[in-house]
């Protein structure tokens, strides 16, 4: 008689990504949760994986020496202020050439709009858990969608953030896969990929949830750089999820390249590290431009771009959107900062570098 065999079940995702990590094989066990949690969402998978995208940055080897990237190229956007292109149309050689030789880049369509409806669900879904939060001191028993990162323990930077109208994606795991899966399958990706000439890594403090309401008060300009050091090399994917720029809250920014940190705290600045309206007067020459963003449009800048968030007393809209700071691995933590007299300090490696 022919012996019959039960078939095996399957292991289950997270004890076969255990497994892996026990071998050092990070970037496996990553995949395989990602691919797991594809085919049926699970808080705890999506929970591990940011766990193991912090951990293999923390034990991940960094480059030696920085891959080389021209300081210097073609114009290839001749005439623009701000250089605009579809998402069809990008490349990582478009993105540098336009951040340096005009500070920044639209794209158009880079999400499609399913993408964009669900972001903007999942948004409302992490507001509405944090603010829970916020009110009782305790998460959700089910904490699908706001688990504060055990990695920034910071409430009073949180509740601050919050009152600005966001929240960190890396304080919602669910919402941080969806904003990976997003940008995978969209032109970001790979784009961003190339561009450092070495694997990307991400920012966990730069990656902000936003839901701006219509009526925000003024905000300051600022270079981010001014507080992540002029040595690192970045890319900020800025992301309207709702139309913006009129009705709604957009973004102001100066439409040329700035080589290096301008003076802050001055003529009128609200902090030490924000730029007042003087100094921005002069720097842009006149190149200040407030576009006007569809769902799903993204804005592609540096640390060195001189940029605010764009309010009037007239908008009767609130933004959906997403901020998503990438930078190169070889170049963080060998930050350094010029002060105005002239003594350079290094700056703390302080924003929670994960891999992407």
């Amino acid at each position: 008689m022919r012996k019959l065999w039960r078939r095996t079940p399957e292991e289950p995702p997270l004890d076969a990504a255990a497994a892996l990590v026990e071998n050092g094989e990070l970037p496996a066990a990553i995949d395989l949760l990602t691919k797991a949690n594809r085919r049926g969402r699970d808080a705890r998978i999506e929970q591990q994986l940011l766990e193991l995208r912090y951990q293999a940055y923390a034990q991940g080897a960094r480059p030696d020496e920085r891959p080389f990237q021209p300081d210097v190229v073609d114009d290839m956007f001749p005439g623009a202020v701000v250089p605009e292109i579809d998402a069809a149309s990008l490349t990582a050689n478009m993105v540098r050439s336009a951040i340096l030789c005009h500070g920044s880049l639209i794209v158009r369509g880079v999400l499609q709009p399913d993408r964009v409806e669900s972001l903007v669900t999942d948004i409302d879904e992490v507001f509405d858990a944090y603010d829970r939060f916020r009110e009782t001191g305790k998460v959700d028993e089910d904490p699908q969608w706001f688990k504060p990162f055990k990695y920034e323990p910071k409430l009073k930077e949180r509740h601050f953030r919050r009152q600005a109208g966001g929240v960190l994606a890396v304080d919602s795991p669910r919402a941080l896969f969806d904003v990976i899966e997003a940008f995978d399958e969209s032109a970001i990706g790979p784009v961003v990929r190339e561009y450092f000439a070495e694997p990307a890594a991400l920012l966990a403090k730069k990656w902000t949830l936003r839901r701006t309401p219509h009526d925000a008060g003024p905000s300051d300009w600022h270079q981010d750089g001014a507080f992540m050091g002029e040595g690192i090399r970045s890319l900020d994917v800025w992301v309207a999820l709702s139309h913006c720029g009129d009705n709604a809250p957009g973004i102001d920014v100066v439409g040329r390249r700035l080589d290096e940190i301008v003076e802050r705290g001055t003529e009128g600045a609200y902090l030490e590290w924000t730029v007042g309206q003087g100094v921005v007067d002069r720097v842009s020459g006149g190149a200040v431009v407030r576009p006007v963003f569809e769902a799903g449009d993204a804005l592609l800048l540096d640390h060195m771009n001189l940029h605010r968030t764009a309010t009037d007393p007239a908008m009767t809209h609130d933004r959906y959107a997403i901020e998503a700071w990438f930078f190169a691995p070889s170049t963080y933590g060998a930050m350094t900062n010029i002060y105005d007299d002239g003594e350079t300090k290094k700056i703390p490696a302080d924003q929670i570098p994960i891999v992407y």
